[in-house]
């Protein structure tokens, strides 16, 4: 191959100050009106105090008319500042024949202006300006996770093609081509590591701060970055269907998906604004005929009025804290599907857990194959490959991978079947082959090796280890296979009891020795082994009826039914895994078990959060509306109420990005 010489490695930087101004304008538009405003309304209290010209007493005399000072005229600056920002969403919902908050503002500003009060318009128009820029700012601020995944796509790779490195788009990778990954570069797209061993930085992924060490025959993501030696990494999928473009697609569905509450508060939002509008015009006519009061006063408290219903808080209520919630989790390796997912995260009452691939880390390796009397271990395990051949259960991949170390070629088998629960089976040479449990390959076993075969494999599950049996004409042999504990499991189930979480139960098909070893070292409160998939519903549909809501959490593989038949599923491992991303609710890429609790800690903290900010944006417009209709609340204090109120509900919501990290292995 040609001798490569590694470039200099590119260095990311900020943007640039004047790029992250001219993304803020509105915000500098907005610091501008309220500046001209505070010194301005100065001027004219100056000039007032002073007698040098007229204060107050001039801007409240009813009718509109022009400046004529020089604090006048600033105020009236300001005042057009915030028109152009707000009367430009104004207008734009006029054209789109809706009536939303953003004309209820303008019309109460320059109604201000017009009975004589500019600088109370300008002060609405400047807060409220002022709160959309900042709303802005975090709503950018909660897809930062969206950008670092962006930021994450390599902008080239280098590709072998007729014997050359030659520079390419990760774009125009071809599936089944090699690629080169040096030194701290990151991988382009998903493959298999076709030579050389390396450790890979996860963290941007998973959230694993640990690096994993890959050698030749494991799979890396794209998005992930070398930190040891070069890689050569087999093509097997395209980039834009990469496991890091696929959790790119996810985060952003995700940020569009509302809660349901959010999704009332949107169908309600149009007729809500109508319905503000027609009281204040009743409360104009109620208080200028029926009261008797001026018309400038009981048009000002009309106005106050419109201003102080405006459900700004109530509208920014939900968004802000369930897209903050996102954007914390995905850098976290947690990915929810929405605001939807994030209650129903918050909500379950009990827990079915899957074994292989979510307690378990579900990449299993065989130590032994055990012949029994004179069967022979090569021919074994080449049957075995043979069946599994073409499998994504990782019990077949350890058999394959197994068997291309030892150098057993795979013997395929004619008229293969998979059984769930139990198996596979094939015909070779005229005899059936099965491989898997014992009941399953007992039917066709010579009746002398039942025993010690059943024997062999008792005594491996009581140990904990796992083991399939094989039988073919007059040979059998047991595979005995090890799947490491994934971490932090006795810790995910002591913090889901601490949460009021229970009971926590264990499903699988494995058999009941390994089931009930495990589920005593986990803590479990219980466990049913040996089950098949639609047992598995069936567990699930019972647990919901004895406890209430059920979580499901699996590996995504081939709990598809049951994360999609759960009230809340969630997918552990899910980085590589596309049944994950489509049937759960939340897919974890972190390894460690203790990701799960964090994310229903999160869940449930987002939860109080929206109830919190929903509580506060209602009883602060219930106050105001009393407030001004008792003549408690002037127009300056209703604009600094209302807009103050939004501002604090999207801080209370931005809260969240702060969330600590989740605790895993270090």
């Amino acid at each position: 191959m040609t001798p490569l010489i590694a470039p200099d490695q590119p260095v990311l930087r900020s943007p640039a100050w004047h790029t992250r101004i001219a993304g803020s304008h509105e915000l500098i538009a907005a610091v501008l009106a309220g500046a001209f405003l505070a010194i301005g309304f100065a001027l004219i209290r100056w000039a007032s105090a002073g007698g040098g010209g007229p204060g107050r007493d001039a801007l409240e005399v009813p009718g509109l008319r022009l400046p004529r000072t020089g604090g006048e005229w600033l105020v009236w600056i300001s005042l057009a500042i915030g028109l152009v920002y707000g009367g430009r969403a104004a207008i734009d919902a006029i054209r789109n024949l809706e009536f939303n908050i953003d004309v209820l503002m303008v019309v109460g500003a320059l109604l201000a202006a017009w009975l004589g009060h500019p600088e109370e318009g300008a002060l609405l128009l400047f807060l409220f300006v002022l709160s959309g820029a900042l709303e802005d700012l975090a709503m950018k601020r909660t897809t930062s996770a969206v950008t670092a995944l962006n930021r994450m796509i390599p902008t080239e790779t280098l590709v072998q093609r007729n014997g050359q490195w030659t520079p390419i788009r990760p774009e125009e990778a071809v599936v089944g081509e090699t690629i080169l990954v040096r030194p701290g570069e990151r991988v382009p797209t998903d493959g298999v590591v076709a030579s050389g061993a390396t450790e890979l930085n996860q963290a941007s992924l998973t959230g694993e701060s640990r690096p994993r060490a890959v050698a030749e025959g494991d799979e890396v993501f794209a998005g992930t970055i070398n930190e040891g030696h070069p890689i050569e990494v087999r093509v097997t999928r395209h980039s834009s269907d990469s496991s890091l473009q696929r959790v790119l697609n996810l985060v952003l569905s995700a940020q569009e998906r509302r809660q349901p509450v959010q999704q009332l508060i949107d169908r309600l939002s149009m007729p809500y604004s109508v319905s503000v509008l027609v009281l204040c015009v009743v409360t104009l006519v109620v208080l200028r005929f029926a009261l008797e009061r001026e018309w400038s006063s009981a048009a000002y408290t009309a106005i106050t009025l419109l201003i102080v219903a405006s459900p700004c808080a109530l509208i920014i209520a939900t968004p802000t804290a369930t897209l903050s919630c996102i954007s914390r989790a995905a850098r976290a390796g947690v990915l929810f599907k929405g605001g939807e997912s994030i209650e129903r995260l918050a909500s379950f009452h009990c827990v079915a857990l899957d074994k292989t691939g979510t307690l378990t880390m579900g990449r299993p390796r065989l130590q032994q194959v055990h012949p029994v009397a004179w069967s022979d271990s090569q021919t074994l395990l080449g049957l075995a490959a043979g069946l599994e051949h073409g499998s994504t259960h990782p019990f077949a991949q350890a058999i394959i991978d197994e068997a291309q170390r030892r150098g057993a070629a795979p013997i395929f088998c004619e008229r293969q079947a998979f059984q769930p629960g139990l198996g596979v089976s094939g015909v070779y040479e005229g005899s059936e082959v099965r491989l898997g449990r014992f009941p399953h390959v007992r039917e066709i076993m010579p009746i002398c090796l039942h025993a010690r075969v059943h024997e062999v494999m008792e005594a491996l599950h009581d140990r904990g280890s796992l083991a399939v049996a094989l039988a073919w004409r007059d040979q059998a042999g047991v595979f005995v296979l090890r799947d490491e504990p994934r971490p932090g499991g006795e810790a995910m189930v002591r913090e889901f009891h601490e949460l009021g979480i229970r009971p926590i139960v264990m499903l699988t098909g494995d058999v009941q020795g390994v089931a009930q070893r495990l589920s005593e070292h986990l803590g479990l409160d219980g466990h049913h082994a040996e089950l098949r998939p639609d047992e598995k519903l069936e567990h699930v549909e019972r647990m919901r009826a004895e406890h209430g809501r059920v979580a499901v959490v699996g590996d995504g593989v081939n709990d598809a039914p049951s994360l999609a038949a759960s009230d809340a599923g969630i997918a552990i491992g899910g980085i590589g895994s596309d049944a994950a991303l489509e049937t759960a609710d939340v897919v974890l890429m972190n390894e460690d078990l203790r990701a799960v609790t964090w994310a229903v800690r999160l869940a449930r903290r987002t939860r109080r959060t929206i109830i919190a900010n929903l509580t506060f944006a209602i009883g602060a417009i219930i106050l105001l509306i009393v407030g001004t209709l008792a003549g408690w609340v002037n127009l300056s204090l209703g604009v600094l109420g209302h807009e103050g109120g939004t501002l604090l509900v999207v801080a209370n919501g931005l809260r969240l990005l702060l969330a600590p990290a989740p605790r895993t292995r270090e």
